[in-house]
């Protein structure tokens, strides 16, 4: 899927722009907000999902006192499965959009360094797209981190954090702690150790997915898939 991915999408999108686009900054850019486009169905059904839940929190919650104890667990999955079946929601509904856009996750990881039209091509702070953008050099190599700091790489980390508690925010309820903390907190972290000697070009391309992901999140929630609306439904 990843192969299939970058030969007939991310390819030629890449050399369309090119031939119009000297700055691959650029060329970037329009390709990320290209891709967000084309995965808007995907998005649009991820958040109609998350909306259902949010709306059925305060009946879930019922459920919940209701059969409190753990022998009376099997009851309230039914309970709950019931209420999902009659409001026409799916638990995994929020997150199967989310898994089918991992491949082009993958795909970019492997376009972007692997771009020899990125060599020697420079983009803001950045000297080569095909290379780290190092703005801190340690002089010395430090376990996991290496001898420097990229900014897109450690910007890239910022937006995936805010994006993460954006999203966290909205969810029908808190989750379990564990969970929250890792991609809350230790996904960005372990994103930024990865791509820290990656294509900086391969940061800023996640550094712009977040960011374009976090403005669409605000207005659809705010015009397009709204609380009363969902509720209406």
């Amino acid at each position: 899927i990843v192969s299939w991915f970058s030969k007939w999408v991310i390819i030629p999108v890449f050399d369309f722009f090119g031939n119009f686009i000297s700055n691959y900054g650029i060329i970037i850019l329009l390709m990320t907000i290209f891709i967000k486009l084309l995965l808007t169905p995907l998005t649009l059904k991820s958040y109609k999902s998350t909306a259902k839940m949010q709306v059925l929190k305060p009946e879930i919650d019922k459920l919940n006192e209701k059969y409190p104890k753990q022998e009376d667990a099997m009851k309230k999955q039914q309970a709950m499965m019931n209420l999902y079946q009659k409001a026409g929601v799916s638990p995994m509904g929020g997150c199967l959009p989310m898994l089918l856009q991992m491949p082009i996750l993958f795909a970019m990881f492997r376009f972007f360094p692997a771009s020899i039209e990125l060599r020697q091509q420079s983009f803001l702070w950045a000297d080569d797209l095909s290379a780290y953008d190092s703005i801190i050099d340690f002089g010395g190599s430090i376990p996991l981190l290496g001898d420097h700091i990229s900014l897109f790489a450690l910007l890239m980390a910022l937006s995936m954090f805010f994006y993460t508690k954006l999203s966290s925010a909205q969810m029908a309820d808190g989750g379990m702690p564990g969970m929250k903390f890792m991609s809350l907190y230790l996904m960005p972290i372990m994103m930024f150790f990865i791509c820290n000697s990656l294509s900086s070009a391969l940061s800023y391309y996640y550094l712009l997915s977040n960011i374009i992901t976090m403005i669409m999140t605000w207005y659809i929630r705010k015009y397009v898939v709204t609380e009363d609306k969902v509720r209406a439904a």
